[in-house]
């Protein structure tokens, strides 16, 4: 096996790892509240990837001066971005928050064209416009769904969806600058130990409830969100992006999407063919977004 093909490889068992998260959060929740599930996730993970990075013999310490910008990546791709996302996938389902968190790309490019002043083509316009169409069509799709039952809480679910894609893009934009500098691994891993303490105030005052009553199978769900999505998935992805270019490898995370519909079949989630539909938009508005 070649070098391409391996790494090819990795990438989809990436995918399909990350899109095994939506699912295991959609069963977990019923049991643990998303913003507890959230933290505990990052309390596992966190130390792993610590030991990761001493064991990697790379440069641990980051100036002080770049704190403010840490703290921020803390907060927005992990604290929020997962208060946010545990929330729209409890109110929704695994296979409509895994087609929304991936207009995350488009908003990148907005703020990117905005902040950054990066190259705005007419051919992202059309990703951007395909998308958010996409978007649309992806929750009248569910809202109208009668295998499910629906009401304001799955449009609330999908705005939380929304705004944890929104936190996404800020992550990667303001981290934009520190990684063009410092590691990526590095930097992820600081993130991530921010993103935890940031946890704190709100799930200290009953964490010790919670964990004494979480079941086997509670925790065999956090186990695989933080070692396998979290620790093995972002391990994987930055050997990946050391090995080939970040635009095929963004490529993809379209896979994630596509990965979640079919797994969400097999527990229950029948998507409807207008509900592939708006998939579908938001896959190719997201696909011309990244080629342009």
């Amino acid at each position: 096996m070649n070098s391409k093909t391996y790494i090819s490889l990795l990438l989809v068992l990436v995918g399909l790892v990350w899109a095994g998260s939506f699912v295991a959060v959609r069963i977990t929740v019923e049991e643990i509240s998303p913003v507890d599930l959230g933290f505990l996730r990052f309390l596992v993970a966190t130390p792993f990837m610590v030991l990761i990075l001493l064991l990697s013999k790379k440069e641990t310490r980051l100036p002080v001066k770049d704190f403010l910008s840490l703290s921020v990546l803390g907060l927005t791709g992990v604290t929020l971005l997962y208060i946010f996302q545990f929330i729209g996938i409890e109110q929704t389902t695994a296979s409509t928050a895994a087609v929304l968190i991936n207009t995350n790309v488009i908003f990148v490019v907005i703020l990117s064209a905005t902040f950054l002043k990066e190259t705005f083509s007419f051919k992202k316009s059309v990703g951007i416009a395909f998308s958010f169409f996409g978007v649309l069509v992806v929750i009248f799709a569910q809202m109208t769904n009668e295998s499910i039952v629906f009401s304001n809480v799955f449009l609330i679910g999908c705005i939380f969806m929304i705004l944890s894609a929104l936190c996404w893009a800020i992550y990667s934009i303001v981290g934009k600058k520190l990684l063009d500098k410092y590691d990526p691994f590095t930097v992820t891993t600081y993130a991530f130990i921010l993103g935890t303490i940031f946890f704190l105030p709100v799930v200290l005052p009953d964490i010790t409830d919670v964990v004494q009553n979480i079941s086997f199978n509670g925790w065999i769900a956090i186990l695989y969100l933080a070692l396998i999505c979290s620790v093995f998935g972002y391990v994987a992805w930055y050997y990946a992006l050391s090995k080939i270019e970040a635009g095929r490898a963004v490529v993809f995370l379209n896979l994630i999407p596509l990965f979640t519909i079919v797994i969400s079949f097999f527990t229950g989630e029948i998507p409807t063919f207008l509900f592939l539909i708006g998939a579908s938009l938001i896959i190719y508005g997201v696909y011309l977004t990244q080629k342009s």
